[in-house]
């Protein structure tokens, strides 16, 4: 079973909004066995919309459109699905009263003819629930081919989707199995990986293909088998896993797509009773930005101190001026200092430091451009690396903050074994 994902909005053609919806539908549909063949955007515009509708005509099974379902003249969608379907609009009393009654409940006054006409939904398709907006989803089916409308608002368009079209599609369709393993391996290059496992990739079934998804720091691994045999499929994704866990064990920290490496090690620390605090110069909070975007955090990290400027690492941080003006901002000794500094005044188990030039100019060091100081302050020793990530600066601090959670998860193993 194929789709394709179309999203209507000039705002994503011109960048003002980055379009989210198209991934939460592919991986939503992935997770049921429909098959992805492609993710458009289009503009708002009503030539546009039949033409590519008419593109896609008996050429996929499900064809998935977001956007353009507002009350606004501007939003088409409805309109140009009545065109498309030869069909007119009428008043679904359903949603008209769902919309009354919401807008009384949320925005405490009267619902408008506006947000009345809501509920104006072509008469040949089948209403798709709205039941935490004004829009509801639309399905209607031309020969071959079934169209979903669905709202542009990303917490709307996720709802319908669970609750009204993933369960429908798997009660009217028959689809094959999809299952995904993802192996995260942080600490070697995309090409290095390759190498290691050229052999095992070359002796995969036909039917389990691997992908390889690198970004800095870090390549995921996703194996994806296809079949009709579930239990067949995962047996055999579970035993390619174990024989590629024995090939690449030291550089294997998770097996699933939500085990990034700050999910992996918070995880650690919360089974080892550990907290752990950072000073930030170079990475300018990210670190604790990425740990913090973890529901559960403040059971282990306990704060940072983002030490941009020279002066905050004196005033804050308690940094001998003396020691700066010897060693410079950037450099083994200021970050040991900053790593300690902020261990013993967060009271933590452990601390991560990090100062650097990340570019494009050197700034207060006359260290070379790229260059990155990490510390660890673990509860026995200061550990401490100098790494060089090269440019731009986003990849400089990218790496900067993968590597240094690299190298606590690294120590944290260490006292498992």
């Amino acid at each position: 079973m194929k789709a394709t994902i179309v999203t209507i909005g000039d705002e994503i053609l011109i960048g003002q909004i980055v379009d989210t919806n198209s991934g939460f539908i592919a991986k939503s549909l992935d997770k049921i066995g429909v098959e992805i063949n492609e993710i458009i955007s289009i503009s708002d515009d009503k030539t546009h919309i039949l033409d590519t509708f008419a593109g896609l005509q008996n050429k996929v099974d499900l064809v998935i459109i977001t956007g353009g379902l507002g009350p606004t003249k501007d939003d088409v969608t409805k309109k140009t699905f009545c065109d498309y379907f030869e069909d007119e609009l009428i008043v679904d009393k359903a949603v008209e009263n769902h919309v009354v009654e919401l807008i009384q409940r949320v925005l405490n006054r009267t619902a408008s003819q506006i947000n009345k006409d809501q509920a104006l939904v072509p008469s040949k398709c089948t209403v798709l629930h709205n039941k935490v907006g004004t829009a509801p989803g639309m399905w209607m089916k031309k020969e071959n081919t079934v169209f979903i409308s669905l709202p542009g608002v990303p917490y709307e368009m996720k709802y319908i989707v669970e609750h009204e079209i993933i369960p429908k599609v798997v009660r009217e369709y028959e689809r094959p199995y999809i299952i995904h393993k993802t192996i995260l391996t942080y600490g070697q290059g995309e090409s290095l990986v390759a190498e290691r496992i050229e052999d095992w990739e070359n002796n995969l079934p036909e039917y389990i293909k691997l992908a390889y998804l690198p970004a800095p720091g870090r390549v995921r691994l996703r194996l994806s088998a296809r079949g009709t045999n579930k239990e067949k499929l995962e047996a055999a994704l579970a035993e390619n896993v174990k024989s590629l866990d024995l090939l690449i064990n030291d550089i294997i920290v998770g097996f699933d797509d939500d085990e990034t490496i700050e999910v992996v090690v918070g995880k650690m620390l919360v089974k080892q009773n550990k907290t752990l605090s950072t000073a930030e110069s170079c990475t300018g909070g990210k670190i604790a930005q990425v740990l913090t975007a973890i529901a559960g955090a403040s059971s282990y990290f306990k704060g940072s101190v983002v030490s941009y400027g020279t002066e905050v690492k004196i005033d804050v941080l308690g940094i001998p001026e003396s020691l700066i003006k010897e060693y410079s901002v950037v450099s083994k000794e200021v970050v040991s200092a900053m790593a300690m500094s902020v261990k013993k005044m967060m009271k933590t188990d452990y601390a991560i430091a990090t100062t650097g030039n990340a570019g494009p100019s050197k700034g207060d060091s006359n260290a070379e451009i790229g260059t990155v100081f990490i510390a660890l302050a673990t509860p026995s020793e200061i550990i401490v690396e100098e790494f060089n990530f090269g440019q731009p600066r986003e990849k400089v601090i990218d790496r900067a903050v993968i590597k240094s959670l690299e190298l606590l998860q690294k120590e944290i193993l260490k006292n498992v074994r």
